[in-house]
């Protein structure tokens, strides 16, 4: 009996021995994991400032690539003085836009192209002013004498050349980095929704190649908005809405509500009979540039299909039943967090 017993106790002291590093090896990996869950999770939650890169300058100052400190707006004296066209990148209505240099750094300068559209640029100018921040292109300075603007220049251009520049960063080419990227997309415009300056309507997009040029892809590979010349305000408690130009709009972009009502009937378009709208056709393009960025990668077909229903909303013929950037945007990073946590493989460990 005391053998047993005996013998009892050794086997239960080998148990007791091995059962401890068992649970502490199990705990281990749990806590590893959900600690990965719990960052994971959190990373499009934060503060935006932990994950979007910052320049940390105050109001009216810049800091550029190799710069150590902050300085203020070049005023006109500095540009004609230190600022160099180097090579013409752009031309539209509103603005002609050069590579230059300032003090051996790669800069934009952007000249307007005509007098006809000085207000078109002085607007576009005054909103750079105003909405300086993480998600529009760097100010660095302007001369309202001259119609020049100076702002930071990204090499990889706007998001038209984003299929060249992944051919030449393949490996920066996986949809986590496509989606953050409309992630980017998507947060500009719940910026612009919400900013400083108002609630703004991106007017300059009444087609997908247009929109895609008003942004730029960072050489670290985020989306900043670039052209801000088409931005007028919605404010519904002053009756403000908007019109985006007097001519009439036409193909499946736009959003419905841009299109002139009376096109069946033959009654020729008449931008005083035209109705206003408001920032919701925003919303309504939000499905057609994330259908861009997320091209053909793999995974790309798994992002879509969680996409598929807020998209189905952005595409509401009311735009009222339309979701905010903001609505948008929660699904958009719920969606990252979730497709990160299962390709890490967490569910699995848990």
């Amino acid at each position: 009996m005391w053998q047993k017993s005996t013998m009892g106790q050794r086997s239960g002291g080998t148990i007791y021995h091995i059962f401890p590093a068992a649970v502490v090896c199990c705990a281990a990996l749990l806590l590893s994991a959900a600690l990965l869950y719990l960052y994971l999770d959190s990373v499009f939650q934060m503060n935006e400032q932990l994950v979007y890169p910052q320049v940390g300058c105050v109001p009216r100052h810049f800091k550029i690539a190799r710069m150590k400190n902050c300085t203020t707006w070049l005023q006109c004296s500095h540009i004609r003085a230190e600022v160099r066209k180097l090579k013409l990148i752009g031309h539209g209505a509103v603005k002609k836009v050069y590579v230059a240099e300032w003090r051996r750094q790669r800069v934009a300068l952007s000249e307007l192209s005509s007098l006809d559209y000085v207000e078109d640029f002085r607007h576009g100018l005054s909103m750079l002013q105003a909405l300086q921040g993480m998600h529009v292109v760097q100010l660095m300075g302007f001369c309202f004498e001259d119609h020049i603007l100076v702002t930071e220049y990204h090499p990889h251009g706007s998001l038209l050349n984003l299929e060249d520049v992944f051919e030449q960063y393949q490996q920066k080419n996986t949809w986590p980095i496509r989606l953050r990227l409309a992630i980017d997309y998507v947060s500009i415009l719940y910026y612009l929704h919400n900013s400083p300056a108002g609630r703004r309507v991106m007017c300059d997009s009444n087609s997908l190649e247009k929109t895609l040029s008003q942004f730029l892809l960072t050489n670290d590979f985020y989306l900043v908005v670039n052209d801000l010349d088409a931005l007028p305000e919605v404010n519904l408690s002053r009756g403000l809405m908007v019109k985006c130009g007097q001519r009439e709009l036409t193909g499946d972009f736009v959003a419905p509500e841009q299109l002139w009502p009376f096109r069946n009937t033959g009654k020729p378009f008449s931008d005083s009979l035209m109705p206003e709208y408001d920032e919701k056709t925003d919303i309504w393009k939000i499905p057609d540039v994330t259908q861009f960025i997320m091209g053909r990668v793999p995974g790309g077909d798994l992002v879509h299909f969680h996409l598929f229903q807020v998209h189905k909303e952005c595409k509401k013929i009311d735009p009222k039943l339309r979701p905010s950037a903001l609505d948008v945007l929660k699904v958009y990073k719920s969606v990252y967090s979730a497709m990160v946590r299962d390709n890490s493989g967490i569910r699995d460990i848990l």
